[in-house]
């Protein structure tokens, strides 16, 4: 479970870093890459609900999936 979190946590905050980092960037290299930053940054929210929904075949305890390695 603490994997989890913690991969959902750090894709999360690149997310937010790249929005918040898009305005810097607007203001020094222009719109395309600040859209380009925003873009990305769009896409990593499933990413992480992906990677938080994933079970740890190393801990026993993970056993919230009906399907894989640790099912009942």
């Amino acid at each position: 479970m603490r994997r989890r979190v913690r991969q959902y946590g750090l894709v999360m905050g690149v997310c937010l870093v790249l929005f918040a980092g898009a305005l810097p960037v607007y203001h020094l290299f222009g719109t395309g890459w600040a859209v380009a930053l925003c873009a990305v940054a769009s896409l990593l929210p499933p990413v992480a609900a992906t990677l938080g929904s994933l079970a740890d075949p190393d801990d026993p305890r993970d056993r919230d999936n009906r399907y894989g390695p640790n099912a009942d």
